[in-house]
């Protein structure tokens, strides 16, 4: 996938990760949790249906001191030097693998990413047998699909390095060009199709996210396949449509596969498609306990599997712990990433911003998703969607 995404490695390819998206609009707004929306967010120490257990002390250990960041990068002013740089010297030493340091212009850039634009050529990435990368889409009327670049074609290799059993996220970064692509940079990718194999070079540009793919039923009996690639602005209200649209008959396959996270209120919205109210996850900002919740009123009838892997991050992570916690769906596939924590962007003097860890999440049963995960209830590493339709028949619908 090329488009905004979650990253497993420091500072270059953590940008854009899941569920520091949540707190992105505070620079503008000043109120720290305005981005969460008043339905969403509960009074401290509000637990709902779940104990929540505080993870300050935890967080604390793994997170850069924002005081520190702040001095770091004002001494750095004094001294004629760059700020931004000494504060990032800062968050490495500290080994919060998900903090960082934004110049302006990455974090404009960054901001856009939240109304679903991305510099990149439109294709999205899965993990196959072995470690191989294979094509899983490719976005209409990007450089990607123009190059003649089809779903299952292998990536052998992107601007002469080998990808077979990197991380999916850090190929991503590849082909975004992180941190010194831009619109119009090329990327040349090593490419295979049966017995075919060869090189193209591509130039990004920037796109468009089309996050919510809904796939028909193939009969009458059906599920609807709804796939959420990411949450940016818009992606709830698009699954509660899809949602609306759908058979109760049919069921419907939630594919949060490859999902990258992104806006949290975005991921609450699309948990209230399918519960009436109630607790979605709780989470802590510097030892304060607070609480998400859905809006009442969503289909709570009609059959539910979520499909997810080891791509599966953040925002993706936490609707997929609700749902599960809920006993609203059974999960299917692989286990998630483990991206639960969260993040907060302040003004450094320079004018860069520094987006720091401020606590984590958990799902309305109490657990703890950072570093762990979402457990599936039922293990499916290949074949995960036939698995999940097979799932979806034991329901009592769906092929």
């Amino acid at each position: 996938m090329s488009g905004p995404c979650s990253y497993d490695r420091p500072r270059r390819i953590r940008r854009g990760a899941a569920l520091t998206l949540i707190f992105a609009s505070v620079l503008a707004t000043g109120v720290a949790t305005g981005t969460w929306g008043d339905r969403a967010e509960g009074a401290a120490g509000r637990t709902g249906s779940g104990a929540t257990v505080s993870v300050a002390e935890d967080a604390k250990s793994r997170t850069a001191d924002r005081a520190a960041v702040e001095r770091a990068a004002a001494q750095a002013m004094e001294d004629g030097k760059s700020g931004s740089q000494a504060a990032a010297d800062v968050v490495s030493r500290s080994g919060d693998r998900w903090s960082t340091i934004y110049t302006p212009g990455e974090f404009k850039d960054f901001e856009q990413q939240l109304g679903g634009s991305y510099v990149g050529v439109g294709l999205w990435v899965r993990q196959a047998d072995g470690g191989r990368i294979r094509v899983a889409r490719v976005q209409p009327g990007s450089p990607a699909e123009r190059a003649g670049i089809a779903i299952g074609d292998g990536l052998r290799a992107v601007d002469g390095r080998a990808v077979r059993g990197r991380p999916v996220t850090e190929i991503v970064a590849g082909l975004r060009g992180e941190p010194a692509g831009g619109a119009g940079t090329p990327v040349e990718l090593d490419l295979q199709r049966g017995t075919r194999h060869w090189r193209t070079t591509l130039h990004r540009t920037r796109l468009s996210s089309q996050n919510v793919t809904v796939v028909p039923p193939a009969g009458p009996h059906g599920p609807t396949r709804v796939k959420v690639a990411a949450f940016s602005q818009g992606t709830g209200e698009a699954v509660r449509r899809a949602v609306r649209r759908a058979s109760s008959h049919g069921g419907l396959l939630l594919d949060l596969r490859g999902n990258t996270g992104g806006l949290v209120t975005e991921a609450v919205s699309a948990a209230s498609a399918f519960l009436d109210g109630g607790l979605v996850a709780t989470y802590d900002v510097r030892g304060s306990q607070r609480a998400l919740y859905a809006e009442p009123g969503g289909n709570t009838r009609i059959p539910l599997v979520v499909l997810v892997d080891g791509g599966t991050m953040s925002a993706g992570e936490l609707l997929a712990g609700a749902l599960q916690d809920r006993g609203r769906a059974i999960v299917v596939g692989s286990p998630t990433f483990g991206k639960g924590s969260v993040q907060m962007p302040s003004r450094l003097p320079d004018g860069s911003v520094a987006e720091l860890t401020v606590g984590h999440y958990r799902t309305p049963s109490g657990r703890a998703v950072d570093g762990r995960g979402i457990s599936p209830d039922l293990i499916a590493e290949d074949h995960a969607e036939k698995r999940a339709r097979t799932v979806m028949s034991g329901l009592g619908t769906g092929s």
